[in-house]
């Protein structure tokens, strides 16, 4: 977390949008090329009865400070259902998240439910590395299903080197981000990324990519 605080911090200053909330705009779906070795695992199962693709609105804010991912990620998945979602620094102190960060994704999930309600999320692990089938289909499933009835999903992620979203630094990430829509026709998910390395605030992921990164943490779905 030290140092995503860090890179965060530098991104943060040059971007000058350190506390700025911004609503976030559709964007064209170019998706991030994967490493050679995601492309080659296999798809998910698939899940029957749910759309082609979709994506939730939500409001979209870079976090303000380089250890607040985790915060600022919740608010993203908040705002899917809340027009007026809490403040990062509530959510900071409602994790609670220190100066090393957020330290388990269990947290998220309370979170979310008490500003929610409904009890509609729950922390889903993904020990494994490279994830099993089994809990790459309850990822795929977890996130159509979820998407299609309004809710953002929230991922701990650890991003190694050679397997970085867009912009990242080189060398492995410990972050949080949120997953907002999904496409199956090419098997895709979108993703609000409150880091914003390299400008990069929201994109599209190929789903055997998003596999790869959670692991060994988990998600609030």
């Amino acid at each position: 977390m030290r140092r995503l605080r860090t890179a965060v911090v530098a991104a943060l200053a040059v971007s000058a949008l350190i506390t700025a909330p911004a609503v976030a705009v559709a964007q064209s779906e170019n998706v991030v090329p994967a490493p050679d070795f995601v492309k080659a695992m296999a798809p998910p199962a698939k899940v029957e009865g749910v759309r082609a693709a979709a994506e939730l609105n939500i409001q979209y804010q870079i976090q303000e400070t380089g250890y607040w991912c985790g915060p600022a990620a919740t608010r993203i998945a908040i705002s899917a259902k809340n027009g007026n979602p809490p403040s990062q620094q509530q959510l900071a102190n409602e994790l609670p998240t220190t100066t090393n960060g957020t330290d388990w994704i269990g947290q998220v999930t309370r979170v979310l439910n008490a500003h929610i309600g409904g009890g509609w999320y729950e922390t889903k692990e993904m020990p494994n590395d490279p994830p099993t089938q089994a809990q790459r289909d309850l990822l795929w499933r977890d996130i159509v299903l979820d998407v299609d009835k309004g809710y953002a999903i929230v991922a701990n992620i650890v991003a190694p080197a050679n397997n970085h979203p867009p912009g990242y630094p080189n060398y492995t990430i410990y972050h949080y981000f949120t997953i907002i829509g999904y496409n199956s026709d090419n098997m895709t998910v979108k993703i609000a990324d409150p880091a914003n390395f390299g400008g990069n605030q929201i994109y599209w992921l190929t789903f055997n990519q998003l596999a790869t990164l959670i692991p060994p943490k988990g998600y609030s779905a």
